[in-house]
């Protein structure tokens, strides 16, 4: 059964951190329905006065980042002591759990260009301890494919495995296709699918869908794409519903109000960070 197009987003332009130039693409008003994706942000940009303001220390709790970069650098510090830079086509994933502190910096390259998730932490496992992995360009698997280029972020690809999160499960895949060819993903029929148009417009089970632009799935097992007049970047990225509520207070989210509010307290009275700090 095929996959359609079920609901678009294109990313607008607009400002974090510290004065960081981005696209935004998901966010507050879409969290029903990409479920468990929260946020979806993207870099492009060949100014570095535009972002290397960077992301000051700042907090997170009950949520996963996900930064992939197809190419520039991300300078990754946290409040458990790890220190980690990333650069093309490699990937900075951040449990943040019971909280943890971290900032970013984004240092002068030819070109910006890349992504990062939030992906909803389940109820249960919100509070988890936090903790950080680097994914390296040498343990991202390449998978050649009809048209171009599967790199295996996390989760699986028919035979091929990848990084593993703990608590959500995540297929993640950056692929290249060439101008004017067409692949087609199967995919399990329950999962939560949706594509990002990374770089290029491409076709989406025979819509046109322009660069910047996310796209929600309806139910299916499988979806078309195919790359119209030239080379393009895309984004799958699959996982399961969480369908649990969200209070969503700027870098924390949780499942009630109250735990939304003693968070903010916690942070006032200096007892928010649950783990070793080291920073």
């Amino acid at each position: 059964m095929k996959r359609m197009v079920r609901h678009k987003v294109k990313g607008f332009r607009t400002t974090d951190g510290a004065g960081v130039n981005l696209v935004r693409v998901l966010g507050n008003n879409t969290v029903h329905i990409y479920d468990p994706i929260l946020m979806l942000d993207s870099f492009d940009s060949e100014n570095p006065e535009e972002y290397t303001a960077g992301f000051p220390m700042h907090p997170h709790r009950g949520i996963e980042t996900i930064s992939l970069l197809s190419s520039g650098k991300m300078v990754h510090r946290d409040s458990l002591g790890n220190e980690d830079t990333i650069t093309d086509g490699e990937v900075q994933w951040m449990t943040a759990g019971s909280g943890i502190l971290h900032e970013e910096k984004l240092p002068p390259s030819d070109r910006l260009l890349g992504v990062q998730l939030w992906l909803n932490m389940p109820r249960e496992s919100k509070m988890a301890s936090p903790e950080y992995y680097s994914i390296k360009k040498e343990q991202i698997e390449e998978i050649q494919i009809e048209g171009g280029t599967l790199r295996l972020i996390s989760g699986q690809y028919k035979e091929h495995g990848g990084f593993q999160g703990k608590y959500s499960p995540l297929d993640y895949y950056h692929i290249y296709l060439k101008a004017n060819k067409k692949f087609t993903i199967e995919m399990e029929m329950d999962k939560s699918v949706l594509l990002f148009l990374l770089l290029g417009d491409a076709k989406v089970a025979d819509e046109v869908i322009s660069e910047k632009t996310a796209v929600k799935l309806s139910g299916g097992t499988s979806v078309d794409i195919e790359a119209l007049d030239e080379d393009i970047q895309i984004l799958y990225i699959s996982s399961n519903k969480l369908d649990e509520p969200i209070v969503w207070g700027g870098p924390i989210v949780m499942n009630t109000r109250e735990e939304l509010e003693l968070a903010f307290r916690e942070l006032e009275n200096g007892n928010f960070l649950k783990e070793n700090v080291d920073y």
